[in-house]
């Protein structure tokens, strides 16, 4: 927001009222609108266009962008009722709907975990004929890993499907498929990745949101394989999505025989702080350049990406046992970033040698476990 205005857009929020105190830069924003959630924390669509459309009388909206998974929906559904270019609905699929995102990429035969969607039980029974246990049921617009089951045999499974009850079409089943989750954080313009950093977790989020663990990854250098590989295949993915313009995080699994399957995408930066992260190592802020890019192609403007950098960084956060917890025994110039957070931890260190982010992490989360850490269960529903 910040990024935006210092490119001279005038910017203008809309949140749920629930959020109405948080860290928003509220001095440099225009206006902002606020929306009542209903009891599942969803807004009133019908309430929501009609209050835009009185504000659009005076004011016009030349871009909307949305700022997290849960918004990718409503952004696109109210370009669509405004003709406000950018993502529509039917591309916003592909970077909101699991199923979507899985059935796309077969379309275009790129390398993707078996699956099936759950509407029809034959489908499902042919599923489990010919793909083999574990696996792993999946709502289809949620954000990380919530609500998502891990079973092992399809009698466990059908179990799972049942208790859906009426809710089973926003679910989809696919192979549990075993390895090294990675994650590829771009930008994107006129159709072409323009930036990419590859990293990976050392703990899947899975794994961190279901056992209560402590939330780590780290970049790969750019002249990595691994790194190489992930950039074509990450660019292969978006081009077959239909993104144009903007900022993505996607995330991939490196299988026991050393290929790269697709897990998942999304039009919009990453969570979990991964953007102070890719900075740390690259230099590069995506924040600012997605709005960059998205003022810049909606003017006809050039955009030039600024050189990056080629460090090594890491991230680790956890929940803490103290409602402020005490880091300034934490300390060196590898120390980045320092998470400031209730009931946090959290830091991002950066040096030449990944061998040192590596220790340096180690050495962190060692401390963070003896000392600070505390866990919650993941929830089964969001909140939002």
């Amino acid at each position: 927001m910040r990024s935006g205005a210092r490119l001279g857009a005038n910017m203008y929020l809309i949140t749920s009222l629930k959020h109405k105190d948080e860290d928003w830069p509220y001095d440099i924003l225009t206006d902002k609108y606020y929306m009542e959630e209903d009891a599942d924390g969803n807004w009133d669509k019908e309430v929501l266009v009609k209050g835009l459309a009185a504000t659009i009388r005076h004011t016009r909206f030349d871009i909307l962008v949305a700022l997290d998974d849960f918004d990718v929906e409503m952004g696109a559904f109210l370009r669509e009722t405004f003709r406000i270019p950018g993502m529509g609905e039917t591309t916003a699929r592909y970077f909101r709907d699991k199923l979507a995102m899985r059935m796309k990429a077969l379309e275009h035969q790129l390398p993707n975990p078996d699956f099936a969607p759950i509407f029809h039980d034959h489908d499902v029974n042919a599923f489990f004929e010919r793909t083999p246990g574990p696996y792993m049921i999946k709502p289809r617009s949620q954000a990380s890993a919530t609500g998502i089951k891990k079973v092992h045999t399809a009698h466990d499974a059908w179990e799972q499907i049942h208790l859906l009850g009426d809710q089973r079409h926003e679910y989809l089943i696919e192979a549990f498929r075993p390895g090294q989750v990675y994650h590829v954080d771009a930008l994107i313009w006129n159709g072409e990745v323009i930036f990419s950093k590859s990293s990976k977790y050392l703990d899947t989020p899975f794994e961190v949101a279901h056992g209560g663990g402590i939330f780590r990854s780290v970049t790969i250098h750019d002249s990595d394989e691994d790194a190489i590989v992930l950039a074509k295949q990450n660019a292969d993915i978006l081009k077959a999505f239909g993104i144009v313009f903007g900022a993505s995080h996607s995330e991939y699994i490196k299988t026991t025989d050393g290929s790269f399957v697709f897990l998942e995408t999304s039009s919009r930066v990453g969570g979990a702080n991964l953007a102070e992260m890719v900075e740390a190592a690259s230099g590069i802020n995506l924040w600012a350049e997605w709005a960059a890019i998205e003022i810049a192609s909606k003017t006809r403007s050039s955009y030039q990406l600024p050189k990056p950098r080629h460090d090594m960084a890491g991230i680790v956060i956890s929940l803490s046992r103290y409602e402020w917890p005490d880091i300034s025994s934490f300390h060196g110039e590898e120390i980045y970033w320092k998470m400031i957070k209730k009931h946090h931890i959290g830091f991002i260190v950066r040096h030449a040698d990944g061998v040192v982010v590596k220790q340096l992490l180690d050495t962190f989360t060692d401390r963070i476990k003896t000392e600070f850490h505390a866990s919650l269960p993941a929830p089964d529903r969001p909140t939002n």
